[in-house]
């Protein structure tokens, strides 16, 4: 099982995003904790982050020991521009 850890600039991308959008990616990311099996999931090319997709949005984290950290949040769109 893992802990999900939350950096303060996902978070705040999270809380510009519509209530429904958001409440997905949060189920999502939290679905997580279960562990890593998760279809959705793809490792970055040349990178230690992870992406998890949900719909048009993508969530890029990494994980260490049995924390996962979520650096970022955002449209499919411009998302990979601020890694």
């Amino acid at each position: 099982m893992y802990n999900i850890h939350w950096e303060e600039k996902a978070l705040h991308e999270l809380e510009k995003l519509d209530s429904k959008v958001s409440s997905r990616i949060f189920k999502k990311v939290e679905s997580l904790k279960e562990g890593l099996h998760l279809s959705d999931i793809k490792r970055l090319k040349n990178s230690d982050y992870f992406r998890l997709r949900v719909g048009d949005y993508r969530i890029i984290f990494s994980f260490e020991d049995n924390t996962i950290t979520v650096w970022k949040v955002g449209h499919r769109n411009h998302i990979y521009d601020r890694i």
